[in-house]
């Protein structure tokens, strides 16, 4: 049976929403980022453990840190939010439903992210 779809259009990967390689490709970007940012991270906390809440503020308030952490954190949801995304497209099959889930995720990865991103940069002010 032949398809209806150009040669481009098969070359480029488009499925049904046309977003299924980019989509993809923004998983595996973000996982990669987030090897080396994990890894500084548990070192991080590692370091910090038993330590005072002064101690940690110091630590974020030089701005390598803060710049890591807040790569960390936006990278974090970044790579939740499309994990969750692909989750609710699985399996939520109610149109009305499935763009209610989506849009409470999403508002709520850019509401988190705002309000670390300002509270690491709050710390790193001091």
């Amino acid at each position: 049976m032949n398809s209806a779809e150009t040669p481009l259009h098969k070359v480029r990967g488009m499925g049904s929403a046309h977003s299924g390689t980019g989509h993809f490709w923004h998983e595996r970007v973000t996982s990669v980022a987030l090897i080396p940012l994990s890894l500084w991270f548990g070192y991080v906390m590692l370091g910090l453990a038993g330590t005072s809440e002064v101690t940690a503020l110091q630590f974020l308030a030089h701005p390598w840190n803060a710049i890591l952490m807040g790569a960390f954190v936006a990278f974090s949801l970044w790579h939740a939010y499309l994990g969750l995304q692909v989750v609710v497209d699985d399996y939520i099959h109610t149109a009305g439903t499935k763009i209610f889930l989506m849009l409470v995720i999403r508002f709520s990865v850019i509401a988190i992210t705002a309000t670390c991103i300002f509270a690491i940069v709050r710390i790193a002010a001091l």
